[in-house]
């Protein structure tokens, strides 16, 4: 830059700023020259005050209510993503006559009740609903600001979602179980969100006509618009889904007992989904989408590897030591386990031996894919080609060197199940053949279903033996001791980085049916797993 050129600048921007306000002029003048005893004043730093929290939350209340979204926007900490929310408020769902009563509230959290109404062509209806907002030092301007969630709007918004009032993007349906059973979020609620995402993939096929409503549209294409008020009732159409009523019921009631917990039962001879719940604190369908280590379940399918790649068999020699070591890492049984060096392959998994299988998995002809080759071939799993009717993913047991060859083994390392999976793991283990699950039937859309080569009957049939000891006189006889028949279970702990407990998996067979649960922190499989598991048998579909 030219030696003139500085000066230049700087006396324009002294003219301008003259010109504007004599404050602004000495601003710059001292920051240019450092004289001068004054300034800005400094940047308030540290948590807001009670004060200042209840100031903020006042006039983000007011201006909100008076419908000025630049104004309220101005209060928050994204000014740009809050004025284009607080602006469909009022312009796309059509809410007015909004009054917020601010309640109690903790530190620098406020919450509130919001009481409007909504009006579209001429019919009105109240709506109302709790939330909470935070208040926060804004980082650069030190003032006091509404952290910015798009859960201050509504607690169902989340990134990218918006309100909408006018015709439903889809008819709402009448979802009916495998005998013609109404199923409905007041009865089965763990159901909700399913029934959200039915309506929305399977509305328009299913013969009904839409109404006029407020709701949550999803940015994502995948989630189901959650209906919040209903101003002119649509005609349901009637969607049938393979699930079981009593099954539904016994797994919603499950799952209440313990938190954050899973649980899926298919039909092994045709795939068909008979109960799916989830008692979580969010409304993730950890049933279908979970994506978690699954513990010692995963020796179903380890147990498969080995008998067909003739390592040995369930009556062959898996030997069961204190400890095994692979590649410099040192596996050990769970706790209490006593060692037996005598073992065969049926003894070691219904005890849960972590050791014997750590022991095998370096047998010719085992490679770092064997696995992984088992998982996809024979059990449909990890290829990312399941079409369930809705969003599910198709577990994953990547090829793996090192220690986590010998981890994956025994369901830790880098393998991830959800429940589904591993109740079709049990279908396929116990019939021999893999049929994809799904809540829908692919003829209303004309899916696809992925396909597997499944098990040689032998195979099979030493899986199901297996897993029946486990169910009679191993780790599973506890969960499993008031069921009868044709039973089997396998029991999982997986051990998360973080967590004091591990998550707890269970998966069993009783006739026609396999399910498989799992339970954040719940111990081990037979704990909180295993009961679900046990309950939703018990219904026998």
């Amino acid at each position: 830059m030219r030696k003139g050129a500085k000066a230049a600048i700087v006396g324009s921007v002294f003219a301008v700023m003259v010109g504007g306000a004599g404050y602004g002029a000495y601003n710059v003048v001292t920051a240019i020259s450092g004289d001068g005893a004054g300034g800005p004043a400094p940047v308030k730093t540290g948590p807001p005050s009670s004060e200042e929290v209840k100031e903020t939350s006042e006039k983000f209340f007011a201006a909100w209510e008076k419908g000025s979204a630049a104004a309220a926007a101005e209060e928050t900490n994204n000014s740009a993503a809050a004025e284009q929310l607080l602006t469909g408020f009022r312009e796309d769902a059509h809410i007015t006559k909004v009054k917020i009563t601010a309640g109690r509230g903790s530190g620098a959290t406020v919450p509130y009740k919001v009481a409007a109404k909504v009006t579209y062509d001429g019919t009105s209806k109240s709506f109302g609903y709790y939330s909470r907002l935070t208040v926060v030092r804004g980082e650069t301007t030190g003032k006091a600001l509404v952290d910015w969630e798009p859960t201050v709007v509504h607690p169902d918004l989340g990134d990218g979602d918006t309100l909408v009032t006018g015709e439903a993007a889809s008819p709402p349906i009448e979802a009916v179980d495998r005998k013609g059973a109404v199923l409905t979020k007041d009865k089965y609620p763990s159901l909700g969100p399913i029934l959200d995402v039915l309506r929305t993939k399977y509305g328009d096929k299913a013969g009904g006509t839409p109404g006029i409503e407020l709701a949550v549209h999803r940015a994502d294409e995948n989630a189901g618009d959650k209906t919040l008020v209903t101003l002119a009732k649509g005609e349901p159409g009637k969607l049938h889904t393979t699930l079981s009523a009593s099954a539904q019921g016994a797994a919603e009631r499950a799952v209440e007992k313990y938190d954050e917990s899973s649980v899926v039962a298919v039909k092994p001879s045709t795939g068909e989904v008979l109960a799916v719940a989830n008692h979580r604190k969010d409304e993730f369908n950890a049933a279908f989408e979970g994506t978690l280590a699954p513990g010692s379940t995963m020796k179903i399918i380890t147990s498969a590897m080995l008998i067909d790649n003739g390592v040995t068999s369930m009556n062959g020699p898996a030997p069961c030591p204190d400890t095994a070591v692979w590649q410099s890492q040192k596996f050990h049984n769970l706790e209490g386990m006593k060692a037996n060096e005598s073992a065969t392959l049926a003894n070691s998994f219904m005890r849960s031996c972590n050791t014997a299988f750590i022991k095998l998995i370096d047998e010719k002809p085992l490679t770092d894919e064997s696995l992984t080759t088992e998982a996809q071939d024979r059990f449909g799993l990890g290829r990312n080609n399941w079409k369930t009717g809705i969003t599910s993913f198709d577990g994953s047991v990547p090829a793996s060197g090192g220690p986590d060859r010998a981890a994956n083994a025994i369901g830790q390392g880098q393998v991830q199940m959800s429940p589904l999976n591993m109740a079709s793991v049990t279908a396929t283990a116990i019939t021999g053949a893999f049929h994809q699950p799904y809540l829908v039937s692919p003829k209303l859309d004309d899916r696809e279903l992925a396909t597997a080569r499944g098990l040689s009957g032998s195979t099979a049939a030493q899986l199901k033996q297996m897993m029946k000891l486990t169910a009679t006189q191993g780790t599973g006889a506890q969960a499993m001791a008031g069921l009868s028949g044709d039973i089997g279970a396998k029991t999982g702990s997986a051990e998360v980085d973080g967590q004091s407990k591990s998550n707890s998996w269970f998966t069993g067979f009783r006739g026609d049916i396999a399910a498989a649960a799992m339970t954040q922190e719940g111990g081990h499989g037979g704990d909180a797993a295993g009961p679900i598991v046990a309950a939703v048998l018990q219904t026998g579909g």
